[in-house]
């Protein structure tokens, strides 16, 4: 009795992780470029077990078998599904179709500096020309430095390589990459992503560059409240085995009493 309390502990305690995942994928789903969330549930080592001092069985142990301990969560994982475009119409907006991601350079509060990537395109120019991201960090180019546009330039376009023209003359291209496992990208922030020891890059981009267009997030906010509905249930229900084995033990602690 005592271990379905535990066992009821560890299914709310779960159910609370996949709560939270799913309340960032509903919050995030009007972010460009961002991709969801999902995460396994796993059951804990089966143990073996055996009924010990127990009068039922006389003097003897009687063996029980196999008990799990309940349930945990296995892993978190991310689905990078491509999101639907939103037309703008923006010159600097830009949306990548196929696999790939655009390349920034980041710099943290420490003022260290690092590549991350990321599938939104919702750029911008500076007064120097830079191309940047809504945070200010640069957008770098094939060049392998950040992209810098003449702000006199009246033009402003990109061909689906990733070219750049101002006014007719090339100027750079976008640095476009892409890994052959995505298991060794790590999240930063909302919809960027940083190479962790072991990832490995293709030698061909597929992805292509569209102007005028941004990729919304990859999430249906229906079937996340819908999800978010289930686990809300099965989270009472958890509280009402609970709640139900208190009342037993307490019962059985009132007739011990007597």
């Amino acid at each position: 009795m005592v271990k379905g309390l535990y066992t009821a502990f560890t299914g709310m305690v779960n159910s609370q992780k996949r709560l939270d995942v799913v309340s960032n994928n509903i919050a995030n789903s009007q972010t460009y470029g961002y991709k969801k969330e999902g995460c396994t549930t796993q059951s804990f080592d089966a143990m073996y077990a055996i009924k010990i001092k127990d009068r039922t069985v006389g003097h003897l142990n009687e063996n029980v078998g196999s008990v799990s301990l309940g349930v945990k969560i296995g892993e978190t994982y991310r689905n990078f599904e491509q999101g639907a475009f939103i037309t703008t119409e923006a010159k600097y907006d830009f949306a990548l179709s196929g696999k790939g991601f655009f390349n920034i350079e980041f710099t943290d509060k420490q003022g260290n500096t690092s590549v991350m990537y990321t599938r939104d395109g919702s750029f911008q120019l500076d007064k120097d020309g830079y191309l940047l991201t809504k945070d200010g960090d640069y957008v770098l180019g094939a060049s392998g430095g950040p992209i810098v546009i003449p702000t006199n330039t009246t033009q402003v376009a990109v061909d689906e390589l990733g070219n750049i023209t101002a006014d007719g003359e090339y100027i750079d291209a976008f640095a476009l990459t892409d890994f052959e496992d995505y298991n060794y990208l790590e999240k930063y922030g909302e919809n960027m992503f940083r190479a962790v020891d072991g990832a490995t890059e293709t030698d061909e981009v597929e992805a292509r560059v569209n102007q005028g267009y941004v990729e919304a997030s990859n999430i249906n906010p229906v079937q996340e409240m819908v999800e978010m509905i289930t686990i809300a249930r099965e989270y009472e229900s958890g509280q009402k085995v609970i709640n139900s084995i208190d009342e037993m033990l307490g019962r059985m602690i009132d007739i011990s009493e007597i």
